[in-house]
């Protein structure tokens, strides 16, 4: 493939062609089959959301509606509570919940031009707002008291994403990390969906780190509203040698 975004009708119909190899439809997502026909279809965790972007496309329901107004209720009281001055996210998207956000500085970061172009254009007269293309981050951009990731861990389908993702987020803060997402290790028939047991990633690998907090979701996932509930819950962590400061 060349990168671009396959039509869903032909992931579905290629996903359809795969034998069930066990007694249920859910042992499917572990077989060769099934990873070979992911891999086939998926361009990358990049050039997907590029494409997304680009032809009209949003973050996704839980940038918008209740859900979006429950993790900014959450953000702005931790920011509040915490003193926060300077805020950077890994994976900004569309800026629809950036729009409820209360930081009195802000850097946006992700991977998809189109993104960062959008964001660019709708918080042109915020200045206490940057964004930057992954790429483009400028290597003296300062420290910052919060690193947050929302919504984005399980889209990191490639495992040599995941890990860069995850160091470079943790690394860019001086105090809290929180993240907003599912923690569990699971295949998805969705190719651009992949769960992660995030917490075990840092438990071995940023051992300066601590959790600190949890907030369950308030409207936790239910199958008969997809678009008004998630898997995805607040995980908030903070430096060791912080914790007291």
């Amino acid at each position: 493939m060349s990168g671009e975004i396959i039509p869903i009708s032909t992931i579905k119909s290629l996903i359809k062609r795969i034998p069930v190899v066990g007694p249920t439809a859910g042992r499917i997502a572990h077989s060769q089959a099934f990873l070979r026909a992911r891999n086939l279809v998926f361009p990358g965790s990049a050039p997907y959301w590029e494409s997304v972007y680009r032809q009209g496309g949003t973050s996704g329901p839980g940038s918008y509606g209740r859900l979006a107004r429950f993790k900014a209720e959450i953000l702005n009281q931790f920011v509040q509570a915490n003193n926060i001055e300077r805020v950077i996210e890994f994976g900004c998207g569309d800026g629809a919940q950036l729009q409820l956000a209360r930081y009195p500085q802000y850097v946006g970061v992700d991977v998809a031009a189109e993104s960062v172009a959008r964001c660019s254009s709708l918080f042109a007269r915020d200045h206490t707002k940057r964004f930057y293309h992954l790429d483009a981050l400028p290597a003296d951009i300062g420290e910052f008291d919060l690193a947050i990731s929302l919504d984005v861990i399980y889209h990191l389908v490639e495992k040599s994403v995941f890990d860069a993702y995850m160091r470079r987020l943790f690394d860019s803060s001086q105090r809290y990390v929180v993240i907003y997402s599912s923690n569990h290790d699971a295949l998805t028939p969705a190719t651009h969906v992949r769960h992660r047991k995030f917490t075990a990633w840092i438990a071995r690998n940023r051992t300066a780190w601590q959790q600190h907090g949890f907030v369950a979701n308030r409207f936790p996932s239910d199958p008969a509203q997809p678009e008004e509930t998630s898997f995805a819950d607040f995980y908030i962590f903070v430096r060791k040698d912080k914790v007291n400061g």
